[in-house]
């Protein structure tokens, strides 16, 4: 991969036309336009501390283990016990992500097939798109990195075009448009609580879930050249540029609003605010431009979910992981993890056949497992201090400073995104995602006390000339 191409697979991932779409609704009922507007800024800079502190990280330990490898060597004693707890985040996270991506992806297209054809748009319709959208994404990565990688190249022009297409139709075809204050300064409050102040913090969830999976430039740098810089930049790159595309839209799309109570409750809010905008045909089209956005988010994480399930596996830190890890003769890729990807992410969707809130929950699941995962290793590179070796990309003297605020404010999110986002709390609307991450945490911790402890050492890259060369001649010979 060239440093395009590792920038362009963090970039789809975040996909503001995935995130900020799929959860555009979260946003019109917590806090409302207000927080839409000034959310999205804040919330960005604050991930861009932390994917700053991340990125110096990269570029000293540039590998597919990414995170769990970095808590393994920063770690000043139990480097082992970081690396597990570390990299479970991770996986939690990647799976989570995944399963939002595609989920999000798998709504859309139903609401869509729902204007074409009369396809309803219910719960068991949607989970039936959703298997679909996975195991396409599955297909399309067991085909190879090459062609995921062109496909990553033609993502990042599919988003920046498309949301100048999006912004664009929207600005010039409406008969009317909101007011400034109304899009700057209208707060709306749906969500059953009574504290604005609670509500807001809950409405920063859109943004938080779009910037996420940026960690895949770190997770791709065994297959891009110049990696010690190349996936510090990709990780960089891909969330400013994502910051100004992703507001650019969001302000776009809410100037659009034509009947704010009838669009904030349709099933999926940002198709009926296109239609009521523009016209059916018109809310069409720009639905499709956003579908395309969302499969090519979708592919590019199921890439970086197999490559870290990849990694951990070959350390064995997955249950049956000889099988998980093995490279596909043929196509040259972890096929099996590719498929735990898909499965694991299939899973985690389907309470939303019971449960209004589920979709909530799994970006909530994703946002802390991935920012926990994110944000372990520069706890253990702030306690290093001096010791910490650079390298060739690196924070210079705001280092510390940096990978502070970002350690606080990770703190800060991960306890946020586990409170209720509906009242009264009930079966339907109880959030769940303290249910998904104590399972998983009591599982990795039980694993590790009654037996990993004993035999996991930590990451084993595998990478020396040797071993590199080995692997070349066996794949070769197919």
């Amino acid at each position: 991969m060239s440093g395009f191409s590792n920038f362009a697979v963090s970039f789809t991932i975040i996909s503001v036309l995935s995130g900020c779409l799929t959860l555009y609704g979260t946003g019109m009922s917590a806090g409302g336009p207000a927080l839409i507007s000034w959310g999205w800024p804040f919330v960005g800079l604050m991930t861009l501390l932390v994917g700053l502190a991340m990125a110096e990280v990269c570029s000293s330990y540039p590998t597919a283990g990414g995170l769990y490898y970095w808590a393994a060597k920063l770690a000043p004693r139990n480097g082992a016990a970081w690396s597990w707890f570390t990299g479970w985040f991770n996986f939690l996270g990647q799976v989570a992500v995944t399963a939002g991506i595609d989920f999000g992806a798998a709504t859309f297209i139903n609401a869509l097939l729902g204007m074409q054809f009369g396809y309803d748009v219910t719960s068991e319709h949607t989970i039936i798109i959703f298997a679909v959208v996975l195991l396409v994404h599955g297909l399309l990565n067991t085909f190879g990195v090459r062609l995921v990688a062109r496909l990553n190249d033609v993502s990042v022009w599919w988003h920046i075009i498309g949301v100048v297409v999006i912004v664009g139709s929207l600005a010039l075809f409406p008969s009317r448009h909101q007011s400034a204050e109304f899009v700057f300064g209208q707060f709306v409050n749906t969500t059953g609580w009574t504290s604005g102040f609670y509500v807001g913090l809950l409405g920063l969830l859109l943004a938080q879930y779009t910037f996420t999976g940026y960690d895949a430039s770190a997770h791709m740098t065994e297959e891009t050249h110049d990696a010690a810089r190349s996936g510090p930049r990709g990780i960089v790159m891909s969330i400013v540029v994502s910051l100004i595309a992703g507001w650019v839209l969001l302000i776009g799309i809410t100037f659009a609003i034509q009947d704010y109570d009838a669009e904030a409750g349709a099933t999926v809010p940002p198709a009926q605010i296109f239609v009521d905008a523009l016209g059916d045909t018109g809310g069409r089209l720009l639905l499709l431009v956003a579908i395309g956005a969302q499969l090519f988010c979708g592919m590019s994480s199921v890439t970086a979910n197999s490559r870290m399930i990849y990694a951990f596996s070959r350390d064995g830190a997955l249950p049956g992981s000889s099988f998980w890890h093995k490279i596909n003769k043929r196509t040259r890729t972890p096929t099996n993890a590719i498929w735990l990807a898909a499965g694991g992410a299939f899973i985690l969707g389907l309470p939303s056949l019971w449960n209004n809130t589920a979709y909530t929950a799994v970006t909530s699941i994703a946002v802390i497992g991935l920012y926990i995962a994110y944000v372990l290793p520069t706890f253990l590179r702030l306690l290093q201090g001096s010791r910490f070796q650079r390298g060739p990309w690196h924070l210079g003297r705001w280092s510390r400073l940096v990978g502070t605020v970002a350690v606080v404010w990770v703190v800060f999110i991960s306890i946020l995104f586990m409170l209720p986002p509906k009242s009264p709390v009930t079966a339907e609307t109880f959030n769940y995602t303290p249910v998904a991450v104590l399972v998983v945490l009591g599982f990795a911790g039980i694993w590790w006390l009654v037996s990993a402890r004993k035999w996991f050492t930590g990451p084993k890259v595998q990478g020396t000339p040797e071993e590199l060369a080995e692997i070349e001649r066996d794949l070769d010979s197919v």
